[in-house]
């Protein structure tokens, strides 16, 4: 059934964020820091790993900022709800062109000061557009 603005059920899907997209698995993320690569765009890194989820999605992705540098939670629950929020709405694109591989992804926030949305966000969908390029040429 469409609503209002004319978008489909399958449309909404494509901007959410589920629980079962999250990366939660400690085992995964163990072999994520151990095994994985990264990538680097000011503020944010991205560790990623190519392996088998247990969720039926092609990405599971997680989010931290660090303690040391953000003392209040306050501070790391706003710039882990804006790397959310930019992956968000910007990972249809990076579903489209990671094809059939199941990627464990961690984004980590590495910049001293909070950042601005916009800026989180450009980090974001360079880092995203960097992560393509490296999976595609680890073919």
């Amino acid at each position: 059934m469409d609503n209002i603005s004319g978008n489909t059920d399958r449309e909404k899907l494509n901007f959410s964020f589920q629980k079962a997209e999250r990366l939660c698995s400690k085992k995964i993320i163990d072999k994520l820091f151990v095994q994985g690569k990264s990538v680097f765009v000011f503020p944010v890194k991205i560790v990623y790993l190519e392996t088998k989820l247990p969720s039926g999605y092609l990405v599971q992705a997680a989010f931290t900022a660090s303690k040391k540098n953000f003392k209040r939670a306050v501070q790391r629950n706003l710039i882990k709800r804006r790397m959310r929020e930019a992956y968000r709405l910007n990972k249809s694109d990076f579903f489209d062109e990671i094809g059939e591989k199941q990627v464990a992804v961690f984004f980590i926030y590495t910049g001293k000061a909070i950042s601005e949305y916009s800026q989180i966000e450009t980090a974001i969908k360079k880092g995203m557009r960097k992560l393509l390029s490296e999976i595609k040429a680890d073919k």
